[in-house]
């Protein structure tokens, strides 16, 4: 089995689902986590890649929000589209990223997975609250490269 099947077992990644439904329920925003064994290229770079294949640039009021990890590199970006990231705070996902990593330090994968969304679930929906028009653009399932 690759480090990629054995980062989060199957009861994680559904609490990790879970919670990302949980933070779109409340915005327009769409939060994705992506998993892949290692980037061939700089993390941020293939980040981006991978959000562009995802199609996360398509969202109505680019809003998106993709949490990257490439699991045998131990390397963990968050990216999110320009909608977003022109109303977060300075620092937002720097400090998001490092909630997460202090779980991960200490073993505890899906509870920093979890955190990391809800966190950014609550600046999508302070500054992109739901509304019943809403559709959920993208899947809220792991994507897996």
């Amino acid at each position: 089995m690759s480090k990629v099947e054995d980062f989060l077992t199957a009861k994680e990644e559904a609490q990790i689902i879970e919670a990302i439904r949980v933070a779109e329920k409340n915005t327009s925003g769409e939060i994705r986590v992506h998993l892949e064994s290692r980037s061939t290229t700089d993390a941020f770079d293939r980040a981006a890649e991978v959000f562009d294949f995802l199609h996360m640039d398509n969202t109505k009021l680019s809003n998106g929000v993709l949490i990257y990890i490439a699991v045998e590199d131990r390397t963990l970006v968050i990216m999110g589209d320009k909608g977003i990231n022109d109303v977060v705070p300075p620092h937002f996902w720097e400090s998001t990223k490092d909630a997460i990593i202090g779980h991960f330090k200490h073993g505890n994968i899906k509870d920093g997975l979890v955190d990391g969304i809800l966190k950014a679930g609550e600046q999508l929906k302070q500054h992109f609250p739901y509304n019943k028009k809403d559709n959920n653009e993208l899947p809220d399932e792991i994507s897996v490269g």
